[in-house]
């Protein structure tokens, strides 16, 4: 009787028509969340501009406080992937060193804070032994020039009289080469540019980053600086060099760790630090363009 029924079955079942398998979801070419990155985006954006028109120097404890944050992060993707340790509370401490001391003392308050935070590294991680020294080491020394060095460049953005100006200039240039590319990229990109590093990254996107980042520089510099507009062409240039050479690093580093994010704080964009890795490099190449084109 249980094989009849068996049989019953298998012939009802064959009966049926077989149900049309659900075509699989098309993935968007905008590759991420865009609502969720559009929002997360003007929002850092208002934050920002708010800072800049009640009080610029807000701005630095901006910098400072996202400086902190993708130290962690960076930190953290390190630890859980190669197993590397960085000197967290030295390059944490020294990196807001170099930050606010860019205010009064520029440069060599920057560098100063560096050497230190170097030197306290190298003692701080003593105590573990010499298995993985100089790997820690090396680790904890990039990750306080690529973070809290950099990013003291753009606080010393601020402290001039037209430092608003400054600010804007640099964080227009960045945006613009950033959408640009995006843009351009999504709606017509097809020569990859570095496949083996970022494979969505395609010429035709760094030319719209380049359109975008040069009207920019000149418009923000003969505008909101006592520039010329030619050097504002330079300078948009520059930011879009130094923008797209800041992704490639970071999707390099992301790479070699085996990671997709350095985090997860902010919709649609992944860790924070992945939207400070295009604003870093820019910032040191504003800082010294526009400190040539527009003296204090």
């Amino acid at each position: 009787m249980a094989q009849v029924s068996e049989e019953r079955e298998n012939v009802a079942q064959a009966a049926q028509p077989e149900q049309p398998e659900e075509p699989a979801k098309k993935a968007s070419r905008a590759g991420r969340n865009l609502p969720a990155a559009i929002g997360v985006g003007v929002l850092l954006g208002a934050a920002i501009i708010g800072s800049l028109l009640t009080w610029r120097y807000l701005f630095i404890a901006i910098i400072a406080a996202a400086i902190a944050v993708g130290t962690i992060e960076l930190a953290g993707a390190l630890r859980r992937a190669a197993a590397i340790r960085i000197s967290l509370i030295p390059v944490l401490a020294g990196g807001q060193a170099m930050i606010w001391l860019a205010w009064p003392f520029g440069r060599e308050g920057a560098l100063t804070a560096f050497v230190l935070t170097v030197l306290v590294c190298l003692l701080w991680r003593l105590p573990g032994g010499a298995d993985g020294y100089l790997r820690d080491v090396g680790a904890s020394v990039f990750a306080a020039a690529y973070l809290p060095l950099f990013g003291a460049f753009a606080a010393m953005l601020v402290p001039p009289v037209d430092g608003v100006g400054r600010v804007l200039a640099f964080m227009i240039g960045v945006v613009a080469s950033d959408t640009g590319g995006y843009i351009a990229g999504v709606l017509g990109g097809k020569h990859p540019m570095a496949p083996s590093i970022s494979p969505k990254k395609t010429w035709e996107g760094f030319a719209g980053s380049m359109i975008a980042g040069v009207a920019a520089g000149a418009l923000t510099l003969s505008l909101l600086l006592d520039g010329q507009a030619w050097q504002g062409v330079l300078f948009g240039a520059a930011i879009v060099l130094t923008a797209t050479l800041g992704d490639l690093v970071e999707s390099l580093i992301k790479r070699d760790l085996g990671i997709k994010d350095m985090g997860t704080m902010l919709p649609g964009h992944g860790g924070l630090m992945d939207r400070l890795d295009s604003l870093l490099p820019s910032a040191v190449v504003s800082w010294l363009l526009l400190s040539a084109f527009v003296p204090a």
